[in-house]
């Protein structure tokens, strides 16, 4: 505690990372070679998962975990901000769709996930989750409680999910905003849940007296400090969504037509809305399935005005589903 910069091997952190990605490997080849309709695992996907990796690494071993924990709180807003905009992202893009496919597919999960894909709660589930972890009692308890510590970083990683999951789009049956919405939902994202920042900028004197060592750490006093770690958080969620929201509507289909294609469905959507049709089914007591569920407002099956290629049946004379090389077959 007297030496910010001692060195720290954080074994904890890598053990984890080892036995998580290991599980991952283990059950991806365990369902290649058990399903009928094996999904590869692509090189994009690996290297996403490789940068999550390495980023939580950066943010989560010496030394910005140490000077997070009890030096600076411009380092625990640096921790902070690399699980949300890069753990988090780069970890949703490369995990195995296979996996990605299983761990979703509970009722609840499910349930879950596509009440947050709605903007407005997804906005509001961000900024507690954020703002929450935030608070002076919160982050003067983690700096003694590692076990805190970890479940705060998870707690991130998962507000990070639930920010990208609506504009990425890869879970199944959790369509992507169309492209003007996804531009106004990442500026919301970069204002709503950072106004922390203009309490840390405006305040007259230090928040977390936690941190009250900060001069020997980074020759910082703490006011100058919480100053600096307000004006890095606002600025850095401004340039990194509105750029990325700015790209990806540069990007977007001029027309109809190409924006429905950029909609464009796989079977586990069309599979992962039978599945909930026959638990509205179930719950409404009729028995049975429903035999035409509706896929994102459309019904399946029968109408070509849908905006893209109609999906095939399920139940083709061929006695089994398309077979599919990947998520985008």
């Amino acid at each position: 505690m007297d030496r910010p910069y001692e060195w720290d091997f954080h074994l904890t952190t890598w053990v984890t990372l080892v036995i998580a990605v290991t599980l991952l490997l283990l059950s991806h080849r365990h369902l290649l070679r058990t399903s009928g309709h094996p999904i590869r695992w692509t090189r994009h996907e690996i290297r996403m998962l490789a940068g999550a990796c390495c980023a939580s690494l950066v943010a989560l071993t010496w030394p910005v975990a140490d000077l997070a924990a009890h030096w600076s709180l411009t380092a625990l807003v640096i921790q902070r901000l690399i699980l949300i905009l890069a753990v988090a992202p780069m970890l949703l893009l490369g995990l195995p769709y296979d996996i990605l496919e299983r761990i979703t597919r509970p009722a609840l999960v499910d349930a879950v996930l596509n009440r947050c894909r709605r903007p407005a709660t997804a906005i509001g589930l961000v900024t507690v989750l954020t703002v929450g972890s935030m608070i002076p009692p919160v982050v003067q308890a983690q700096a003694s409680s590692p076990a805190l510590r970890g479940f705060l970083a998870v707690t991130t990683v998962v507000a990070g999910l639930v920010l990208w999951i609506p504009v990425l789009g890869r879970v199944p049956g959790i369509p992507r905003l169309r492209p003007m919405v996804r531009f106004g939902y990442l500026a919301a994202q970069a204002v709503v849940p950072a106004f922390l920042s203009f309490v840390l900028i405006l305040s007259p004197h230090p928040l977390y007296t936690v941190f009250a060592g900060s001069k020997a750490a980074i020759d910082l006093r703490p006011l100058n400090d919480q100053q600096i770690a307000g004006f890095v958080s606002k600025l850095t969620m401004l340039i990194v969504l509105l750029t990325v929201g700015g790209i990806d509507l540069a990007k977007a289909p001029s027309t109809e037509e190409g924006i429905s294609l950029d909609e464009r469905l796989v079977w586990a959507d069309v599979q992962r809305q039978f599945e909930r049709a026959d638990r509205r089914t179930s719950r409404l007591g009729h028995g049975g399935s429903l035999t035409v569920p509706r896929l994102f407002g459309t019904p399946i099956g029968g109408d070509s005005s849908f905006g893209g290629p109609m999906l095939p049946d399920p139940h083709s004379s061929s006695g089994e589903p398309p077979r599919s090389d990947g998520p985008e077959s």
